[in-house]
């Protein structure tokens, strides 16, 4: 096949790096976009240059936020217009994926949503919303999870369209090499925070970093990769003295390497991440969710992640319980329940099926003599 591949933001970078690279090995041809969603060289170049992702196409995005919407959609349409190719292929939820979807479909093209299938039940979460428009309208749903597939199910998606692959951010941990650390050699607590609703309101992120603070003075050396967006607030509200303290280590984004290391020695990891939380549980490090709900409740289940919104005290209750050594042990021995590595393969082997092709063949029906099933 031949496929066009939109990369959005860092998780993207990350999860669809292995991908490309199997679909490539297993003869596809792929041709890859980097949107500009994150254009931070801290969020993007770095991580581009990790993964050696070279794109086809690069776009700058800037202006308002309906500026880059609309330059997003304007561009993808003139590509997909421009470009013959089998399926366009999206990852995840950031707004790369709803409005690539609107344009392959607009030309005919089928999409195909990796990391399908995820739901939080948050109405006004916008990822949720992105979401549920890549499921109206894709013809191949390769969810990471059982769950995640049920989801599909429930809403009324045709059981042959949709596959359990795993999360392909798995397969960038398994191909790092780096090992989880033993419990007894594990220290203290790795944080991040970048969701709006977090960040964008000064009570809120306050209380939120003088929990970060709490939680150094408690469950010892507390890592602070401080996201773009939160250093900037931050900043904008003035609350520099909150992240003060001996044990508190404030840095820039890390590298992915060397902040998965970081995660893999950590007792426990405090984060409104969705990404962070397939990461922890791939290396057994139980994850606390300041969230009020999470679309990967796979690890909620299995009793190795916590939803506690931003709610200082449900916090660090779950933080406290995490930290004991009993659960410490429990965790690490727990299967990661987002996959086993070697989801690239499988998409790659799915893709070069025959029976797949006949799923992503869009054509107009003959004339209808009765409507469609309820």
């Amino acid at each position: 096949m031949k496929l066009l591949v939109p990369l959005g933001t860092r998780p993207e970078f990350i999860k669809l790096a292995p991908v490309v690279a199997a679909l490539e090995a297993g003869g596809h041809e792929v041709e890859t976009v980097v949107t500009g969603q994150h254009f931070d060289r801290e969020l993007a170049d770095v991580f581009l240059d990790e993964f050696k992702l070279v794109p086809d196409h690069r776009w700058q995005l800037s202006g308002s936020e309906a500026e880059r919407t609309g330059s997003l959609l304007s561009a993808a349409l003139e590509l997909l217009g421009e470009t013959a190719v089998d399926a366009v292929m999206v990852l995840g939820d950031t707004n790369t994926v709803p409005l690539f979807a609107f344009a392959a479909r607009r030309h005919r093209r089928p999409v195909i949503h990796l990391e399908a299938g995820l739901r939080s039940g948050n109405e006004t979460s916008m990822e949720e919303v992105n979401r549920r428009i890549a499921a109206a309208t894709s013809a191949l749903h390769l969810a990471p999870t059982e769950r995640a597939s049920r989801n599909l199910l429930s809403e009324g998606i045709a059981s042959e369209r949709v596959r359990v692959v795993g999360n392909p951010v798995l397969d960038a941990l398994r191909l790092t090499g780096i090992e989880a650390v033993p419990v007894d050699q594990r220290r203290g607590v790795t944080v991040t925070l970048h969701r709006a609703t977090n960040v964008d309101d000064r009570g809120r992120l306050g209380s939120l970093l003088d929990l970060v603070a709490e939680a150094a003075g408690r469950f010892g050396e507390v890592t602070f990769p401080l996201h773009p967006r939160t250093r900037q607030r931050i900043t904008d509200f003035g609350l520099e003295d909150r992240l003060v303290g001996p044990r508190i280590t404030v840095c820039r984004p890390l590298p992915f390497s060397e902040m998965i290391r970081t995660i893999a020695r950590s007792r426990a990891v405090l984060t409104d991440s969705g990404g962070l939380q397939e990461e922890a549980a791939w290396f057994g490090v139980p994850a606390v969710v300041l969230r009020p709900t999470t679309p990967r409740w796979e690890g909620v289940d299995a009793g190795i992640a916590a939803v506690t919104g931003a709610d200082r005290g449900r916090a660090l209750a779950a933080l406290e319980m995490f930290c004991r050594p009993e659960h410490q042990e429990r965790v690490s021995r727990t299967p990661c329940p987002y996959g086993d590595g070697q989801t690239a393969t499988r998409v790659a082997d799915l893709l070069a099926d025959p029976a797949t092709s006949e799923l992503l063949t869009i054509c107009e029906p003959d004339v209808a003599v009765e409507p469609p099933p309820l």
